[in-house]
């Protein structure tokens, strides 16, 4: 994700900069689909390293992709900010999940890190041609501003339904000791 970050840093200079995208976003599936299915077949699993490994790398990966992006005229640097923030809102909300109801989500109404990749590979790709669209039949817009705004909304969304979600399932299965509930009944 880093060379991700910075072969979105040199669309500045460059348009071709879309194929180091492009190698660089196919690199890091490989790598982030290999690494545990690696780990299985040699019957070398590590769950606790393996998991605390994947995610932190995840979220530097995040953050210098997004650092990128905002340095690379493509998106403006505030909705670039934006979209990082929103994504580790989603990355700690998943990551609390897992520790206190035992249930990890990797993806939202089936988009997950394999449809973002993709996503962002058609994008740099698009960009390199033009980073403007036309949605609205008026003045133009750039892709990456769209799709930051797009990417803030839905992982705000994602957020909202998994906290609320994972609150009910926990208040639901983790009570009130029934000397606390007694006692709220006799005060009221």
């Amino acid at each position: 994700m880093g060379a991700a970050g910075a072969s979105f840093a040199a669309f500045r200079w460059t348009p071709w900069a879309a194929t180091a995208v492009v190698v660089s976003l196919a690199a890091n599936w490989f790598g982030d689909s290999l690494d545990g299915t690696v780990a299985r077949v040699q019957r070398q699993e590590r769950p606790r390293f393996g998991y605390y490994v994947d995610h932190v790398i995840d979220l530097a990966g995040a953050a210098m992709l997004m650092a990128g992006l905002a340095m690379s005229g493509l998106m403006q640097p505030a909705l670039a900010a934006a979209v990082l923030a929103a994504y580790l809102l989603v990355s700690a909300e998943s990551y609390l999940a897992t520790h206190a109801a035992g249930v990890f989500r990797m993806s939202f109404l089936g988009f997950g890190p394999t449809e973002l990749r993709i996503v962002l590979a058609v994008g740099a790709l698009k960009a390199a041609g033009s980073p403007w669209v036309d949605p609205f039949g008026g003045a133009a817009l750039r892709l990456f501003d769209i799709g930051g705004l797009v990417a803030v909304a839905g992982l705000t969304t994602a957020f909202a339904a998994a906290a609320v979600r994972n609150t009910r399932a926990l208040y639901r299965s983790d009570p009130l000791p029934r000397s606390a509930a007694a006692a709220r009944v006799k005060v009221a």
